[in-house]
């Protein structure tokens, strides 16, 4: 059986939406131009031996609509090359990459372009979200409770089923994360260090030269040259962020010290079989070992990383003791902090360059980017195993482990 490894990895910076460095760069642009930057790393690759390019989009529609996979694909000059955009939601992209995996090892292709993209200055919405009518009216009450809950302010939180009630699957990311710091007991105190330590950890890395490693630079329409990520800050202190006031609840604990904020960007990375890439001559950067995904209610969905890494660990033969580092996306320090403690992982092994709180999270764009990341880091800190993980929007989770070759 083929294994499919990643043999190039190629990032936007990340800007700030509405108001950051990519606000006026259209998705399609965008994306173009990290594919190219992809595979422009493998110059012996023949673009005509691509079997598909698959765009993970955690909000299609606008510009990010049309089927955006595709336009990239003809935008680039690749006529003949099927392509499609998915929709996992914070996991697109990660989802993307476990579509080439399950397609090499079944035999059904050779080389697969996995790329990600969201650009939420250019459609703030997504879809359906903020359209009147779109959401089913099925879930109006339990809509009506989670406004409830948000007005009230802090009351716990307990599974609406047990009442013979349904989740809200429309619930704003920020109300699970309210939800979550209660049911598992995560304090304020520990969300704001948390997210001082993100703040910080990228601080130095940007220092160090390590993120400008996997960033390729973007020109934006007025001719600026964007070469660094917007969110990183320098001096970051828990007597900064603690003044900070709640977004989401009244007395809640998410604050912006704590979460990562609404950004634009773009990934993309090369999948190809062990056996092509032999043929090439093209050394990979690492191999996708197993992944994984789960499910829970969309209420508590910050849990998801959980599961799903158990499930990737599992099909590894591994234990989360094997893996040398680990990426668990930051979309909330009040899902990370539970995340990580469940799953039984090392801090020191945890984001050691920082995450999403600081660099930003992308939707569409997070699971390529955090693949391009773990692999620099791996790299970085001669490291062999990592586990990236997240949770994912409506209740999910992913997970991805993988060896690093070079």
């Amino acid at each position: 059986m083929p294994e499919a490894v990643i043999v190039a990895a190629a990032r936007s910076p990340i800007g700030r939406a509405v108001k950051g460095s990519l606000k006026d760069m259209r998705p399609d642009d965008l994306t173009a131009a990290i594919v190219r930057a992809a595979l422009d790393q493998v110059p012996a690759l023949d673009p005509a031996d691509i079997d598909d390019l698959m765009l993970g989009c955690g909000m299609p529609g606008g510009e990010q609509g049309h089927n955006l996979g595709r336009v990239v694909a003809v935008q680039l000059g690749l006529d003949r090359l099927p392509a499609c955009t998915v929709t996992r939601y914070c996991a697109s992209s990660l989802q993307t990459t476990r579509m080439a995996f399950h397609a090499i090892r079944a035999g059904e292709g050779d080389v697969f372009v996995s790329a990600g993209v969201e650009t939420v200055s250019r459609h703030r919405f997504g879809s359906s979200d903020g359209q009147p009518g779109t959401r089913n009216p099925l879930f109006a009450a339990a809509g009506e409770r989670t406004a409830t809950r948000a007005e009230r302010g802090g009351e716990g939180w307990h599974d609406p089923r047990e009442d013979g009630g349904l989740p809200d699957v429309y619930i704003a990311m920020g109300q699970t994360a309210e939800n979550l710091a209660r049911l598992k007991g995560v304090t304020r105190e520990e969300m704001d260090a948390f997210g001082v330590r993100s703040q910080n950890l990228a601080e130095r890395a940007v220092a160090d030269g390590f993120w400008a490693r996997e960033i390729t630079p973007v020109t934006t329409p007025d001719g600026t040259v964007v070469a660094a990520d917007d969110g990183p800050r320098p001096g970051v202190t828990l007597d900064g962020v603690r003044g900070l006031k709640p977004v989401f609840r009244p007395d809640g604990l998410v604050t912006a010290g704590n979460c990562c904020p609404l950004n634009d960007g773009a990934a993309a990375l090369v999948v190809m079989s062990d056996t092509k890439a032999r043929d090439l001559g093209i050394t990979p950067l690492a191999r996708i070992v197993a992944t994984g995904v789960s499910a829970l209610s969309p209420e508590i969905m910050g849990l998801g990383p959980v599961e799903a890494s158990r499930q990737a660990l599992a099909r590894a033969g591994m234990g989360v003791g094997d893996m040398d580092l680990v990426e668990i996306n930051e979309a909330f320090a009040a899902q990370v902090i539970p995340s990580y403690r469940e799953l039984g992982v090392d801090p020191e092994r945890l984001n050691v360059n920082g995450g999403a709180i600081a660099v930003g999270h992308p939707f569409g764009m997070t699971g390529a980017r955090i693949t391009t990341t773990l692999i620099n880091a791996l790299r970085w800190h001669d490291k062999q195993f990592g586990l990236e993980t997240m949770c994912v929007g409506g209740g999910q989770g992913m997970a991805l482990v993988l060896e690093r070759l070079s």
